[in-house]
């Protein structure tokens, strides 16, 4: 790709100008197994304390192509463990810009009948934003969009979610941030916005079928939206073999087709990994070869609390 080509990429989608509506929230293809990063009412929700890790490299070969690291941990606290309590981080990279989230995750679980769970969830964030436009090649060096990086620039924000569950399904409603961030130029153009940051909404959901004694069938989906861009919803379908081994397929609607695999090593670890192929344009394997994506989860049970067994999300 020429730099022509890239110079717009960064503009048009990293950069997040006034006229452009792009979904900017981070991108995951194991969403059904990263759910506290879109919805915090998932804090403590699964009985046990939970750390997540996951890298993603998206469009690889595209030159400055997103790349995502998430680390989450969250627990059940509490005599009643009605409350959840999470942490996490994510670092995002796309081009020359990087965000880096903290996020605060606090849970509060209501029991709505015998099987039946529904926790209200509340997130404090902050952000920080770098951009190093000294990465980039010009045509126009005298361009004022670039003159001057941002560096370290704070946002504070906060979110909410709602999330319903039972031993084999679950349903959530969340907006993870609810303030729209506006970042302006730094120096003598300090009125020109370089990025705006809008207020994403997510439905989450999914199911456990037991086809017989040793396979399950688990349907997911999850629906982003944010006015202004079309509507994002994707679907899997996962088969579950003897309660260790998972293997599935994905679709994002009009933007990419997936394969997931997933390996639960021990009562605590469970290994995911998935490939995305993209059906769009950007799908050409001249410049780019693909998504990948892997999740690595440990969980500490605590013997004498009862727990669901095996918690399929």
């Amino acid at each position: 790709m020429n730099n022509l080509i890239i110079k717009h990429l960064i503009h048009l989608i990293m950069l997040g100008s006034v006229f452009c509506h792009a979904q900017q929230d981070s991108q995951f293809t194991h969403y059904m197994y990263n759910t506290m990063s879109v919805n915090p009412a998932y804090a403590g929700s699964r009985d046990a304390l939970s750390i997540v890790g996951l890298h993603r490299s998206q469009w690889v070969g595209l030159e400055g192509a997103p790349k995502t690291q998430t680390l989450s941990l969250h627990s059940p606290i509490g005599s009643l463990e009605r409350v959840g309590l999470g942490l996490s981080f994510i670092n995002d990279v796309i081009g020359p810009t990087s965000e880096t989230y903290f996020n605060i995750d606090f849970s509060y679980n209501i029991p709505v009948s015998r099987r039946g769970n529904l926790r209200f969830g509340l997130k404090v964030a902050g952000q920080l934003m770098d951009v190093n436009y000294e990465q980039l090649s010009f045509y126009d060096l005298n361009d004022p969009s670039f003159r001057y990086n941002i560096d370290n620039k704070f946002s504070p924000n906060i979110g909410t979610g709602l999330y319903y569950y039972t031993e084999r399904f679950y349903l959530g409603l969340s907006v993870p941030f609810l303030l729209e961030t506006i970042y302006f130029n730094d120096g003598e153009d300090s009125s020109s916005i370089v990025n705006k940051e809008r207020i994403h909404s997510y439905l989450i959901s999914g199911f456990v079928f037991d086809l017989n004694n040793d396979i399950a069938f688990k349907p997911a989906l999850l629906t982003k939206m944010v006015l202004g861009s079309p509507l994002q919803v994707d679907v899997s379908a996962n088969f579950l073999f003897y309660q260790k081994f998972v293997i599935g397929a994905a679709y994002r609607w009009s933007a990419a087709v997936s394969t997931l695999a997933g390996f639960q090593l021990t009562n605590s670890i469970f290994l995911g990994v998935a490939y995305d192929k993209e059906i769009t344009a950007l799908g050409n394997r001249s410049y780019n070869d693909g998504s990948f994506e892997f999740i690595l989860r440990y969980e500490y049970i605590k013997k004498k609390v009862r727990r669901w067994t095996p918690r399929f999300f």
